[in-house]
């Protein structure tokens, strides 16, 4: 119950610090968390000649360093630097802390058919049907790594169908402007990467359903695809998808901030 209420208290204490003393809505991105997915010893998915954790550190990093040369207004936070394995709760939980106003989530994917490939970009949501609560099990596993994850996850099961009814408790009070910057990425993998898009998706996933701002997690191809595995260990590849996110959230940035 406590990880219910605590993240809609969080997400009210925000919205009413949004407002300045003339009661208008004052929009500023200031802090932005970077996640790279897994490391240490949870190497996640893996293809024939790289895992996973490598991949979203090194792709991260570059995401970093992309903003901080082109938005020095922006403070940069990255979960984790190094081959280290932060715990899943730990994640959302720095982003909190700091009053971080967005935090994307960097990983790539695995499938048992090596055809598919392709980005796709998650938000918080209840549709765990087919991929999507495929995706969700084994990001959310990650817990089972942890010492004492059951009494830290409170009971929290992420194999079993039954213990996602508890995000069906309470939405995001974010997920609008997580879809928009969901979708400003998947347009720019398409149109500005040359990446196949799979599009904008949601699945209950815990790193997400604990974060106080709006949050996404991409998945920036399938390891499991031969050719797009070589093309996410390329380094020029990792520049240009960190660019990618990079043009996103420049323009989820004045997109809001224009509203002022």
């Amino acid at each position: 119950m406590r990880n219910i209420v605590l993240p809609i208290c969080i997400s009210l204490l925000l919205v009413l610090g949004s407002f300045n003393t003339t009661g208008v809505v004052s929009y500023k991105i200031r802090k932005v968390v970077i996640d790279p997915g897994h490391g240490g010893k949870d190497p996640g998915t893996h293809g024939k000649i790289s895992k996973e954790k490598d991949v979203a550190l090194s792709v991260s990093h570059e995401l970093a360093r992309i903003i901080k040369e082109n938005l020095p207004d922006v403070e940069v936070f990255m979960t984790r630097a190094d081959d280290s394995f932060p715990s899943l709760e730990s994640r959302p939980k720095l982003a909190n802390k700091i009053d971080a106003d967005l935090f994307i989530s960097i990983h790539a994917n695995w499938v048992s058919n090596p055809n598919i490939h392709g980005t796709e970009t998650y938000v918080m949501g209840v549709q765990n049907t087919g991929r999507n609560f495929e995706v969700a099990k084994r990001e959310n596993s990650v817990m089972l790594l942890e010492e004492n994850y059951e009494e830290k996850y409170d009971g929290f099961d992420p194999t079993s169908p039954e213990s996602y009814i508890l995000f069906s408790l309470t939405q995001s009070a974010f997920q609008e402007r997580s879809i928009r910057l969901a979708s400003l990425i998947e347009d720019q993998f398409k149109t500005r990467v040359g990446r196949r898009s799979r599009g904008v998706k949601q699945s209950s996933l815990w790193v997400l359903w604990n974060t106080a701002m709006p949050s996404v997690l991409v998945e920036l191809g399938y390891l499991s695809n031969e050719k797009e595995e070589k093309d996410l260990n390329d380094p020029l590849n990792q520049v240009y998808l960190a660019s990618g996110i990079f043009r996103a959230f420049r323009d989820y940035k004045q997109e809001l901030e224009s509203m002022n």
